[in-house]
């Protein structure tokens, strides 16, 4: 079926042969009765705006439909004048509509397979995800995702970030950290992956975590750190919040083990500190450092617990 004989159709001028031979196709099928009433459609807003005087040059559109219709027939087919009119103003919109659809569709396919990736360096950065979420990413960290085009929220995680999760219980927000999966609707927390383990804390909300098919659901105030060659996914409570030093500049302990707190200092200030009595290393403490130097929180550890600070090469011994 060509555009052609639909036209003299549509306008009654196909005698008897050219009327059955139209019935009998739009018959055959469904698609072809979609076809003919998508092209009925757009024929008759052709004569909507034909009665509005169009500005169209509708020969020029006409001999652009028929190229690319015939892009290896050399020669021009002209239809009858009784309908090239109507048939050329149509062939504008058909050319303009499916250009249109067409540049559409690839770009609106190509941005949905585009990659993004966010990268923090030397510092640390905020970003909001397209569905609302905020992410703050820690140095030396990266998040990257697709279009958000299916019934989740996939993310994948290298390093550190802290999510605060717009709400959608219809499609739920997971993180890909190596081989942990992370899975919330609307929530806070953090999620960390150093020197093999794997660290969620959840400030607020129902976070659910899973490797393989054990998975550990935890709620505001528990974590669960995940060793790479650890079978069991065991939640604990967190004491303190240690782990938001590089989104707001504070450690906040809260009977927190000393050695937690020293971890965090290696690790904040790259420093070497040992706790050398092992007695002191479950030692609690209950206080908040606000953007202090590491001696100023190493004074407090020590007028705290009545200890003795020694430096030695690169190490700083507590004992």
């Amino acid at each position: 079926m060509n555009d052609d004989l639909l036209v003299k159709y549509l306008v009654g001028e196909t005698d008897a042969d050219e009327t059955a031979i139209v019935k009998d196709w739009l018959n055959a099928s469904e698609n072809n009765l979609k076809y003919y009433n998508d092209f009925k459609k757009i024929w008759e807003e052709s004569l909507l705006i034909a009665a509005e005087k169009t500005t169209v040059n509708e020969d020029d559109a006409w001999k652009r439909f028929q190229n690319r219709i015939h892009e290896k027939d050399n020669v021009i087919k002209i239809p009858n004048q009784s309908y090239s009119r109507w048939l050329q103003i149509a062939a504008s919109i058909i050319l303009f509509c499916t250009l249109g659809w067409l540049g559409y569709s690839y770009f609106e396919n190509k941005s949905a397979d585009e990659l993004i990736q966010v990268y923090a360096s030397n510092s640390t950065i905020n970003d909001t995800l397209p569905d609302g979420t905020i992410v703050t990413l820690n140095q030396n960290s990266s998040l990257s995702y697709k279009k958000f085009a299916g019934n989740t929220r996939p993310v994948t995680l290298k390093g550190e970030a802290f999510f605060k999760v717009a709400p959608d219980k219809t499609k739920p927000f997971i993180i890909q950290i190596n081989d942990v999966l992370v899975k919330v609707v609307g929530t806070s927390f953090n999620v960390k992956n150093k020197n093999g383990q794997t660290t969620v804390n959840v400030e607020t909300g129902i976070v659910k975590v899973s490797r393989n098919k054990d998975e550990v659901e935890l709620r505001q105030g528990e974590k669960v750190v995940i060793a790479n060659k650890q079978t069991a996914l065991l939640k604990s409570v967190s004491k303190g919040r240690l782990y938001n030093y590089y989104r707001n500049k504070e450690l906040v302990c809260d009977q927190t083990p000393l050695q937690e707190l020293v971890d965090a200092l290696n690790e904040i200030y790259n420093a070497n500190i040992i706790i050398k009595t092992a007695s002191l290393q479950e030692k609690p403490l209950t206080t908040i450092f606000k953007d202090q130097s590491l001696d100023q929180i190493l004074e407090v550890i020590q007028e705290t617990f009545t200890l003795k600070i020694e430096r030695k090469d690169n190490q700083i011994i507590l004992e």
